[in-house]
């Protein structure tokens, strides 16, 4: 085991993670239909959230991944059967090519050995088959209620749990998306032909997770190899590919100075530490680079957390503030929401760290990343309320001003 106590064997480490996923440089994965697919391909999976207060993840992750990416990228891939929509650690997009890994907790809800919703009305669901099967795909909103209780959360109808039964269980899979709207149609009709439907044992799911999660994050956690995956045989399964790893070398283990310990790929530790650019990213909170939030704390020390689920009164950096990495390194937050009808970014929070650049060069690179960050929102003009340390905000507004952002 290798004990992390250099600044730049930690210097290095962050690098190996962010140039893993894709975040050092400008066009990592390609450009187009083609470089989402790339994209989408690497990192494994791309988790899907409905809160759209600006982009949506999924298109706010390829954008900071493929320049120039358009949401009708991915939703062509979908339609031509090079990704799907199921599951991940969340509802997410996921590569056609890893598609019979998706097969073991299918079947597990379908045995009833897990649940998804639980006593489903198998009545129904036979119904719903039969009328997809005799009239074609059928949408969400087809049979979906907006009827509000007093909690506050949307009550589905019965033929809405249905549905959502028989796309976890596989019976179904979404063939279209408009927005946020699914289209589901049967299994067979959705699939395209020649992909893999054998249902992978344990070790070989094991094997396939371990070897996704060194691609696309460079070094791994045992706990971050199963990350929200409550099944203790494939937990079990993961520790013991480690450790054959280990064993032969393929893995060298990394004792971060807290204690906690992380795995990476032998020939990749000996490779030269990977370069930097000066760009800024403005990432999405689902960012696969984020969403682990202790890994995030414990490479970057940077201690994030995704507010909207926390009650207004208690939200120190806003309701759905995006991480912001500089160079390799987590320098703030910013809290916005995107005004479509008035093409309109406002910027309500911008929160930066103790970060040991100069404020110039900072708001240079926030600055030039907005330019684009605006215009995939479709906005044009940007509003700054709030920014801490304050002395910063005067030459961030001066800076939008220059090169015509603000309003």
């Amino acid at each position: 085991m290798i004990e992390i106590t250099t600044a730049t064997q930690q210097t290095k480490l962050r690098r190996l993670a962010l140039a893993s996923q894709g975040l050092l440089t400008a066009a990592p994965f390609g450009r187009g239909v083609k470089g989402t697919a790339q994209a989408i391909e690497h990192l494994g999976y791309v988790q899907l959230d409905s809160i759209s207060v600006v982009e949506r993840a999924h298109h706010h992750v390829l954008s900071t991944r493929v320049p120039g990416y358009q949401p009708k990228w991915s939703e062509q891939l979908l339609l031509r059967g090079e990704v799907f929509e199921y599951w991940s650690h969340a509802a997410a997009l996921l590569p056609m090519t890893g598609f019979r890994f998706s097969l073991p907790y299918k079947n597990a809800i379908k045995s009833g050995q897990t649940h998804w919703f639980k006593d489903p009305d198998a009545k129904l669901m036979q119904a719903l088959l039969e009328r997809i099967r005799n009239e074609g795909p059928l949408r969400s909103r087809d049979v979906e209620t907006r009827r509000q209780n007093n909690s506050g959360w949307w009550d589905w109808k019965p033929a809405k749990k249905a549905l959502e039964q028989l796309y976890m269980q596989g019976d179904l899979m979404v063939c279209d998306r408009t927005g946020f709207q699914k289209t589901y149609d049967l299994t067979e009709r959705v699939l395209p032909d020649g992909v893999d439907t054998r249902e992978p044992d344990t070790d070989e799911f094991a094997a396939h997770l371990l070897q996704q999660q060194l691609r696309c994050h460079g070094l791994v956690s045992l706990k971050g190899l199963t990350y929200l995956r409550r099944n203790a045989p494939l937990r079990q399964a993961m520790a013991e590919q480690v450790n054959s790893r280990l064993a032969d070398q393929q893995l060298t283990a990394l004792q971060l100075p807290g204690g906690e310990v992380y795995y990476v790929e032998t020939s990749v530790w000996q490779r030269p530490m990977p370069r930097l650019s000066e760009r800024l990213v403005i990432l999405s909170p689902f960012d696969n680079a984020a969403i682990q939030r202790d890994r995030l704390n414990q490479l970057f020390g940077f201690d994030y957390q995704l507010e909207c689920y926390v009650p207004a009164a208690k939200r120190r950096h806003g309701y759905f503030s995006l991480p912001l990495l500089y160079r390799d390194v987590f320098i703030g937050r910013m809290d916005c929401k995107a005004h479509r009808k008035t093409q309109h970014l406002e910027i309500k929070n911008l929160h930066f760290e103790s970060h040991g650049f100069s404020d110039a060069a900072v708001i240079d690179a926030l600055v030039d990343a907005l330019q684009g960050f605006v215009r995939f929102q479709d906005c044009d003009t940007v509003t700054v309320q709030t920014v801490e340390p304050s002395h910063t905000k005067l030459p961030l507004l001066q800076a939008l001003t220059s090169h015509d952002l603000s309003q």
